[in-house]
């Protein structure tokens, strides 16, 4: 487990004391199991993507308050120093690019896909809009129930609030930007 696994159970154990919530509280809230809730602070759990969107949804704060480094004073970044949250056993990699900001009300976060891989998503209480943008590759991008071919070059853009499953169907890495602005 990365050192980012660890700092994620402390986070979400200081929003819990902020917010004055137990633990059975805040899984009523995120529809998290009290143990799984337990196990990720303990830094005993190293959550998925899903797990965390249910999280940040339900306790109303940014996905980026638990994938973002402590360090970002800095303009220019180099996005290979940027330790990515892997999902689908490695087959896909987030970078948070540029942290939530309350001024701003966005995250924009690369995603790397290996070819075949496949992400559902639940809806997202908590995100306004998300705004895709392809760099490489191809993206089928599956909203509620209509499927879109993204293609290098395109964009598109979607209500948050909507189930929503990236696939990367062609034989090369899909890379693409995912700005998410939140309510």
């Amino acid at each position: 487990m990365s050192e980012k696994g660890f700092n994620i159970g402390d986070t979400i154990r200081q929003l819990r004391k902020d917010m004055k919530l137990s633990l059975d509280m805040a899984s009523k809230m995120t529809g998290v199991s009290k143990a799984m809730l337990g196990q990720i602070e303990r830094g005993e759990s190293n959550p998925t993507i899903s797990t965390l969107w249910k999280i940040s949804s339900g306790l109303k704060v940014s996905m980026s308050t638990f994938v973002s480094s402590a360090d970002n004073s800095r303009d220019l970044l180099d996005i290979n120093d940027i330790v990515p949250v892997e999902e689908e056993d490695g087959k896909m990699l987030l970078y948070n690019i540029f942290p939530f900001d309350p001024i701003s009300g966005f995250d924009y976060l690369e995603i790397r896909m290996e070819s075949g891989c496949r992400h559902e998503s639940e809806p997202h209480a908590n995100v306004m809009n998300e705004y895709i943008v392809v760099s490489s590759g191809v993206l089928e991008l599956t909203v509620n129930e209509e499927v879109y071919v993204i293609k290098e070059g395109q964009a598109m853009s979607f209500p948050g609030n909507s189930y929503h499953a990236y696939n990367n169907p062609g034989d090369e890495e899909t890379v693409f930007v995912n700005v998410m602005r939140y309510m």
